[in-house]
């Protein structure tokens, strides 16, 4: 039976090689999913909680707990690289025709119909003038056509096996480009301490003479012109080149097209080859006026001053994908064969935030089927989505993952349309949208849901009792008590240590709590089983009594003992039975017992040798093995780590790592400082709605696989991801390759599955379905690519691979892959165009070279000991491996705002949006005040040239009299610039509920704090031996055409 299209649909419009002729055939059943598959061998996760996502007599299979990706697999052709097809401008129907226009007062235009005009003729081989048009942009398909050439070229384009190589294209005569080092220019005025910078004359280009944008494509087939965004909306417009081109290499200039003989009044470009339209972005690198070095107008240079930006193309022509903020493919076009796969060299992958929080009104529906049960493939176990087609009447529906005809329930039927649509299409989210939740039922459970659960271990030894940290804690706690989710069903526990554990009975008999002491640290009992972990409805005044009474109850404590790794399997001991979350909350190196941990962050010759990446593991295999207990048992670890000294966070954040925490690092706590932030983060962890016992597993469609997988969680077997507790600020990054050497479908269709059990006690099954097509140009996977997936996929593998070489060697490895992609994307134009003294870049990777070098100047990544505390390294490093797209690159490229300006505005100026600058000391006003923003913390930069009395309403005591800015902190006082100050810094901390910024003043020229807290961040100035944006951007072009 032919098979229906529908609406709403993309239609097959992307070339691909035919397809098999088996239309059933499969790459077999995904682990894991089916009801009826076999058990595997026993595992340690074999545990009484819940199992994938899929039914009761699955066991998962036995890998080692310790490792957080696998292996990639899959044949990598060797010294085989296919040439890229010769370009062809594509566009619509009609062809376009030049008109001829004033040179000196040509504009880029773009409109989508030409009227053919007279050209006039130039003589062949004569160089066009200077800054000349060319021509009107052509409207290309998203997909590659394959069409005569609407002017003609002279004969006719090689093959791709005899394209001639770039050298044997003609060049004018120009000196060629060399990286000459670039002076630097004096310090700034008033400014002593910014770094060099290069001396560089401001260029300002003829306004004549508009920068070249991105060519506007012609939309998919099926779809209005109206999907494809306007060129001119990017703000990052490419410098073109002013230089003369080439002499063309075409034959005779005539008519020898087909299209130019039914349009007899067009004519070839002008000036040859130089005019064909380009396809690409690119920045000049050549010699800027003014100057006799190289370099690079740095006002041209792309920036993301608009924070993180999502593609709407692709929601557009697959309207029925979930949306970006759930699942982010690396590039939204799949490589259709090994070959092209092996010219990508940028990672392939996803970027998967199942439970990312939804603006009002956008909710995930909630599904129940009831009775019926859950509609699913019975071969691949994938659940019913958008994608899948109805035939049979309505009888019988195919999977758009293995293309398996299964039956519909009978309960489930209803009637097709004339267009093959079911008539209630638009009344089941399921077949509408991309993302839906379902209800799961009995079968989908191995035990009752559990309660939701947390325990306190809470480190009481002096440093945290002089610290004021417990009475932050206590009090934070306590105000969270009615907002904990899950009443009247929540449990909650407390055990305290120093040199012994203390068990608090909180029997809810009792009218105040009962402390018991374990000091026995080798043989670790439970005094009371059944009174330790109680019902918070129950025994609230109990629980209650003893927060209160916490602060108090060791103030009189000198223990400067850790006896953290007993506590630890004590805590085991009390949740075992149910699961939940353990919150840890750690002041000192744990010194006593099982697990005590040694001082090694001083170890000066350990680095620069090839065992510098043991600093960063764990220590003691203790915490990996009881990582995976807690797994194990579905217990998720959260640390709070609070010292001014080492406390081995590498080892800590393992508990994090592999049962899907999270690590909250808090260097030099200070109870002034760091009070409403730890109370923030804290509640927030309380009180968010948390999915308990789950798993997750990333379905694909024939011909691709998953390898590996990057993040916070243990991994149960090949493809199945273990989470105690997982949330909504906790994102997971996998990569995948293709199984076969050619693809045979036109579409790939990828589907996240999360299994958990809600806070209220039900099973619930979050489903998020995207589509991608398949592609066989290497230009159109770089046109749908995704910067941001790119850079939080590439930023958790050079995290993974600093823990097993140099850090050096991990940042050499991200430059690699950026060089050799730029370097195979701009041989893709090597022979049509002159590429000499540009770089070339697509328009969706503009910001790929600054997040790379922005990347390596993390703090989990920068140069060496010197440049980072090691559990400051650590700590940064577990946090990048959790956090959502957007997060990361707000944390890789801060945002910089001046604010004095708006501080003396009066009434609604003051509220003018602030202005983002580019991160560089040179926007550094010494009569300016700065707020550099990362999502973490704030710092407010205050110029040495300010009015006294500016500084005296911000700060609320005059200047002189306060030392030391460190322990100063901003609050409101009763004056309208600080008012307004800190109505600028709420307005900031809305756009982002994940963290509370905490707020640090430096002065300018108040070293070292100046450095290492602002100075340090402005990622586009040469600091600590790293180069600066421009030097990059320099180095970068050279490699790239080398």
């Amino acid at each position: 039976m032919e098979q229906p299209t529908f609406p709403g649909r993309p239609t097959s419009s992307f070339p691909t090689a035919p397809k098999s002729s088996a239309a059933l055939r499969s790459s077999g059943p995904i682990v894991g999913l089916d009801g009826s598959i076999p058990s595997q061998a026993a595992t340690p996760f074999a545990s009484s909680g819940p199992v994938a996502e899929f039914g009761s007599s699955f066991t998962p299979q036995t890998t080692s707990p310790f490792f957080s990706s696998v292996p990639a697999v899959g044949p990598q052709p060797a010294n085989f690289r296919e040439l890229p097809p010769p370009i062809r401008p594509s566009g619509p129907s009609s062809p376009p025709s030049y008109q001829v226009q004033n040179v000196g007062s040509y504009q880029q235009m773009q409109a989508p119909r030409y009227h053919p005009i007279a050209q006039s003729s130039v003589p062949l081989g004569s160089p066009p003038f200077i800054g000349q048009p060319r021509g009107p942009l052509y409207t290309g398909s998203f997909q590659p056509h394959s069409q005569t050439p609407a002017v003609s070229m002279g004969p006719t384009p090689q093959s791709s096996s005899q394209i001639i190589p770039r050298n044997n294209v003609p060049q004018l005569s120009e000196p060629s480009f060399t990286a000459t080092k670039i002076p630097s220019q004096p310090p700034l005025h008033g400014y002593s301490n910014v770094p060099p910078r290069p001396s560089m004359p401001s260029f300002q280009p003829d306004p004549q003479f508009h920068a070249s944008g991105p060519v506007s494509q012609r939309p998919m087939q099926g779809f209005p012109p109206a999907h494809v965004p306007a060129t001119h909306a990017s703000p990052y417009y490419a410098h073109q080149s002013i230089v003369p081109p080439p002499p063309p290499i075409g034959g005779p200039l005539g008519y020898t097209s087909r299209d130019q003989l039914q349009h007899p009044l067009t004519g070839p470009p002008l000036g040859g080859v130089q005019s064909l339209v380009e396809e690409f972005q690119s920045l000049s690198v050549g010699s800027v006026p003014g100057s006799l070095n190289p370099g690079v107008d740095t006002n041209l240079l792309p920036r993301p001053l608009n924070g993180d930006e999502i593609s709407t193309k692709i929601p557009e022509i697959y309207p029925l994908n979930c949306h970006p903020r759930f699942l982010r493919l690396t590039t939204h076009a799949i490589p259709n064969s090994q070959s092209l796969f092996s010219r990508w060299h940028l990672p392939l992958g996803a970027v998967v935030h199942p439970l990312a929080e939804t603006p009002d009104g956008e909710e995930v529906p909630v599904i129940n089927f009831g009775p019926v049960g859950i509609v699913r493939c019975r071969r691949c176990r994938t659940y019913i989505n958008p994608y899948v087609t109805f035939t049979d009447a309505g009888r019988k529906w195919r999977c758009n993952l293995c293309s398996f005809l299964n039956d519909v329930p009978a309960e489930y039927y209803c009637a097709l349309d004339a267009s093959g649509r079911r008539s209630d299409i638009n009344q089941r989210p399921e077949l509408c949208k991309g993302s839906v939740e379902f209800v799961a039922s009995t079968e989908y459970m191995v035990r009752p849901p559990m309660p939701p659960l947390y325990f306190f271990l809470i480190d009481v030894s002096v440093s945290a009792v002089r610290s004021g940290l417990l009475e932050i804690v206590a009090k934070t706690i306590k105000s969270c008590l009615d907002d904990l989710p899950g009443f009247p069903r929540t449990q909650i526990g407390f055990i305290t240590f120093d040199n012994t554990l203390h068990f608090h009975n909180l029997k809810s008999s009792l009218t105040q709590p009962q402390m018991l002491v374990v000091a026995d640290l080798d043989d670790i009992f439970l005094p009371l089983p059944d009174d330790l972990l109680v019902n918070l409805s129950e025994s609230r005044h109990v629980v209650e009594a003893f927060l209160d009474s916490l602060p108090v109850m060791f103030q009189s404590s000198v223990n400067v003992e850790s006896a953290l790794g007993p506590a630890l399997k004590a805590s085991f001991m009390v949740m075992s039975q149910l699961g939940g979350k353990l919150l840890i909350f750690q002041s000192t190196l744990p010194s006593l017992g099982v697990g005590r941990l040694r001082l090694r962050g001083d170890e000066l010759r350990v680095y620069g040798t090839d065992k510098e990446y043991t600093l960063r593991l764990p220590e003691d295999s203790f915490y990996k093995q009881m990582a995976a207990e807690f797994t194990k048992n579905q217990i998720a670890v959260d640390i709070y780590a609070f010292s001014e000294k080492y406390t081995d966070i590498a080892s800590l954040g393992s508990l994090a790592k592999y049962t899907g925490g999270q690590v909250y690092h808090y260097p030099s706590f200070q109870v002034a400082i760091h009070h409403e932030k730890l109370s923030y983060e804290l509640g927030r962890n309380l009180r968010r709605e948390t999915a308990w016992e789950a798993v997750m597993r990333i379905r694909c469609g024939k011909g691709v696989r998953f390898t590996n997988y990057h993040g916070h969680f243990m991994l149960r077997s090949t493809d199945l991801l273990a989470l105690p507790a997982v949330d909504c600020d906790k994102a997971f990054a996998m990569q995948f390759s293709l199984e076969e050497n050619l693809m045979t479908t036109q579409t790939v269709y990828f589907q996240v599955a999360l299994l958990y059990t809600s806070s209220t006690g039900e099973r619930r099954i979050r489903v998020h379905t995207a589509a991608a097509p398949v592609v066989t140009d290497l230009n159109e996977m770089y046109n749908q690519a995704d910067t941001g997936a790119i850079i939080s996929l590439l930023g958790r593998i050079a995290i993974e691979n600093s823990l097993s070489q140099k850090l050096d060697d991990a940042r050499q490895s991200i430059h690699l892959k950026l060089m050799k992609s730029l370097k195979e994307y701009r041989n893709l134009f090597a022979v049509q165009h002159r590429l000499s003294g540009r770089l070339i870049y697509p328009e969706s990777l503009r910001l790929l070279p600054l997040y790379v070098l922005a990347l390596c100047k993390s703090v989990a990544l920068r140069g060496g000991y010197a440049d980072a505390p090691l559990d400051d390294r650590c700590a940064a490093g577990y946090s990048m491996m959790i956090l959502p797209v957007s997060r990361m690159l707000k944390l890789l490229y801060p945002s910089l705002f001046r604010i004095n300006e708006n501080l003396l505005k009066d009434g609604k100026e003051s509220q003018e949006p602030l202005i983002q600058l580019p991160l560089t000391a040179l926007n550094l006003d010494p009569k300016g005040i700065y707020i550099l923003d990362d999502g973490f913390n704030f710092v407010i930069w205050l110029g040495r040239m300010l009015p006294a009395d500016l500084v005296s309403n911000i700060l609320g005591a005059d200047l002189a009299g306060v030392p030391d800015l460190s322990k100063v902190v901003v609050f409101e006082h009763d004056n309208p610039i600080s008012k307004k100050l800190m109505m600028i810094l709420n307005q900031l901390r809305e756009k982002n509920f994940s963290s509370y910024p905490s707020c640090r003043l430096v002065r300018q020229g108040e070293q070292p704090r100046e450095l290492s807290l602002f100075l340090a961040n402005l990622v586009e100035d040469p600091t600590a031996g790293s180069t600066s944006y421009v030097d990059w951007i320099l180095q970068v072009h050279r490699q790239s055409q080398s």
